[in-house]
């Protein structure tokens, strides 16, 4: 799961560096309205590629979720200020 969301995230990145290098290197000799566009959509790359690796799966356990070990769970409850029912 992680492998797939961390290449995933070097994919998306790698494309924002292609895209910039390739805009200021050799687009905009012909094109600067083409090298501004592609300059743009490299920007909103980055957060996005964030999120994506980021992202809960639905096989990730999430914070408050117990651990299915009794005594850890017990003293996580504990310093939460929850009652074990």
């Amino acid at each position: 799961m992680y492998a797939r969301r961390r290449r995933g995230y070097f994919l998306m990145m790698g494309a924002c560096i292609v895209l910039f290098v390739s805009a200021w290197s050799f687009v905009r000799l012909f094109s600067m309205p083409a090298a501004i566009a592609m300059c743009l959509v490299a920007m909103v790359i980055p957060p996005l590629a964030a999120m994506f690796a980021n992202r809960r799966g639905p096989e990730d356990r999430w914070w408050d979720d117990p651990s299915g070990d009794p005594q850890s769970d017990e003293w996580w409850d504990e310093l939460d200020g929850k009652k074990r029912r």
